[in-house]
C-alpha cells in the first residue's frame, strides 16, 4: 500500500514556532509530528510514502537525506505552486507514479485509529473513495459527513454554522482512493477535493465513509490542540504507533535538584535550573528555564531563554531563541510579536 502523505501549509496558528520550520517538522514528545503519521500508517501496511510538499520542502529532504522516514520510503513530489488538497494529491500521485489504490493522509492530524479496517471497508464497498470519519461535538470547524445506512455518504457540508450541522461525524482528514479518482481532477489549477472532488463522486454515488470507533483523534494546527497531543501522549491517551519508545523528558535534558517538572516534555539539551517549575508544557530542545522561573501551560522553543524569576503562563508561544527577561511576566504571550 502507498500514502500520499499531505504536508503542505506554512502553519500560520501556530507561530512563531512555524517561522523557522513546516508545522509537521515541529516535534511532539521529541518526535518530528511527520514521524507519529507515518509510523502509525505504516503499521497498518503502509511500505511506500509519497510526501506532498510545498512551503519548507527543504527541511523534509535534510530531515531524511536518506529518503526514509519511520523505516518508510520517501518520494518527495513538490509543488511550484500551491493546488489545494484535490490537486496536491492529484500532483504527488502521479509524481510518484501511483496507478493502484492509494491511501492520503493530512499529517496535521494526530490518530491511531485502525486504517486497516478502513482499506477492508472500502474494498468491500466498491467504492472510489472512502472518508476515515470522527465523531466530534461541535463539527462547525470541519467538513460534516452524513451517510445512509450502508455507508454511502448522501452529502458533504463544509464548516456549516453553529447548530445547523446535519451530522456530528467529521471529515478525520484520511482516505482511500481508487486511482480513477485523480481523473476528476483538472491539472494546472487548483482542486478543493473537499468541494469540487467529493461532491462530484456523491453525485455518482461512489463516496462512501467510515466512523473510527472512538479512536483518539486531534487536529494540531492550533497552539492549544499541538500542546495538548503531547500531552495527552505522555498521559496514554493516545495508543498509536511510537507510543511505547515516547520519553517525556529527553535523556540528554539536564534537570536541576530542586526544580519541578510535571506533567511537560522537556527536549533534548534543554534545561531546568533549581527552583525552577515547568507544568503543562513544552520545553523544546537547548531551551533554558532559569532558576526560580515558572512555565505553566505554555510552549518553550528551541534555544529560548526564560530568564531568573521569570513567568511563563495561560499557553503562550516562546519562538526559538528569544530571550525572557529575568523577573517579566508572559500571559498567553507570543514572542517575538509578528507587529515588531
Amino acid at each position: 500500500m502507498r500514502a500520499v502523505v499531505l504536508v503542505g501549509g506554512l502553519g500560520t496558528r501556530l507561530r512563531p514556532l512555524t517561522l523557522h520550520a513546516p508545522k509537521q517538522m515541529l516535534p511532539v514528545v521529541n518526535r518530528p509530528m511527520i514521524e507519529w503519521s507515518i509510523a502509525h500508517i505504516a503499521a497498518h501496511g503502509v511500505d511506500d510514502v509519497v510526501l506532498s510538499l510545498g512551503y519548507g520542502a527543504e527541511a523534509f529532504v535534510r530531515a531524511y537525506p536518506d529518503g526514509v522516514c519511520a523505516g518508510v520510503p520517501l518520494h518527495y513530489a513538490v509543488e511550484d505552486d500551491p493546488l489545494d488538497t484535490a490537486g496536491a494529491v492529484r500532483f504527488a500521485a502521479l509524481d510518484a507514479g501511483i496507478d493502484e489504490r492509494f491511501l492520503v493522509v493530512n499529517s496535521d492530524v494526530i490518530s491511531d485509529m485502525d486504517v486497516s479496517a478502513l482499506i477492508t471497508f472500502h474494498q468491500a464497498s466498491g467504492a472510489a473513495a472512502t472518508i476515515a470519519l470522527h465523531e466530534v461535538d461541535d463539527p462547525s470547524r470541519f467538513g460534516v459527513v452524513p451517510t445512509d445506512a450502508d455507508g454511502r455518504v448522501t452529502a458533504f457540508v463544509e464548516k456549516p454554522p453553529v447548530g445547523e450541522a446535519p451530522s456530528n461525524r467529521i471529515n478525520a482528514g484520511m482516505y482511500v482512493l481508487e486511482p480513477s479518482v485523480l481523473d476528476r481532477i483538472d491539472s494546472g489549477r487548483r482542486v478543493s477535493i473537499e468541494r469540487e472532488t467529493f461532491p462530484a463522486l456523491i453525485t455518482d454515488g461512489r463516496l462512501y465513509a467510515l466512523g473510527d470507533g472512538g479512536a483518539y483523534w486531534l487536529d494540531t494546527g492550533t497552539p492549544e490542540a499541538y500542546l495538548q497531543a503531547q500531552l495527552d501522549i505522555i498521559d496514554g491517551r493516545y495508543r498509536g504507533e511510537g507510543t511505547a519508545n515516547a520519553v517525556a523528558v529527553d535523556p540528554c535534558a539536564s534537570i536541576a535538584r530542586g526544580a519541578t517538572v510535571v506533567r511537560s516534555v522537556i527536549g533534548p539539551r534543554a534545561s531546568v535550573d533549581a527552583g525552577a517549575h515547568v507544568s503543562g508544557s513544552v520545553v523544546m530542545a537547548g531551551a533554558r528555564v532559569g532558576t526560580n522561573a515558572r512555565v505553566r501551560d505554555s510552549i518553550i522553543g528551541p534555544g529560548a531563554d526564560i530568564g531568573v524569576g521569570a513567568s511563563v503562563e495561560n499557553l503562550s508561544i516562546i519562538g526559538d531563541n528569544v530571550s525572557v527577561a529575568a523577573g517579566e511576566i508572559a500571559r498567553a504571550a507570543r514572542l517575538p510579536r509578528e507587529d515588531r
